[in-house]
């Protein structure tokens, strides 16, 4: 079992930055593959950001690319997702979520329906 925690979030302007944290709790976190998602009032939760089990692959949302960055700390069970200039549009509340990792790496799955532990979410809100 994966308890997970975040952290970071909070009142930016736009075109700032802020770094999101997910702290993992329960053994074996080297093994699950890290993912980011969003969800802004009256959406659906979107995919933002994964990166596999072993490190070397990482996915982003194409509107995300180029600004935000995650990564992992595997000997701190943490991940983390670095958001720079930011926009309106990227407010939401972050969502950290693991899935077991597959044994070809680079499979990663961005459907929110295929991780089974998840974060209590930070809000992440950017003003104009």
């Amino acid at each position: 079992q994966v308890q997970l925690v975040e952290s970071g979030g909070g009142l930016v302007r736009a075109g700032g930055s802020l770094r999101l944290s997910c702290a993992a709790s329960g053994r074996a976190f080297s093994t699950y593959n890290m993912a980011w998602f969003r969800q802004a009032p009256g959406k659906e939760r979107e995919f933002v950001a994964a990166i596999s089990w072993r490190g070397g692959y990482t996915y982003y949302l194409d509107s995300v690319k180029g600004r935000f960055t995650i990564s992992r700390d595997n000997a701190k069970n943490t991940v983390y997702v670095q958001m720079n200039s930011l926009k309106f549009e990227d407010t939401a509340v972050y969502y950290c979520a693991a899935e077991k990792g597959r044994a070809i790496a680079s499979i990663v799955d961005h459907a929110p329906t295929s991780y089974d532990h998840w974060g209590q979410g930070t809000q992440v809100t950017v003003s104009s």
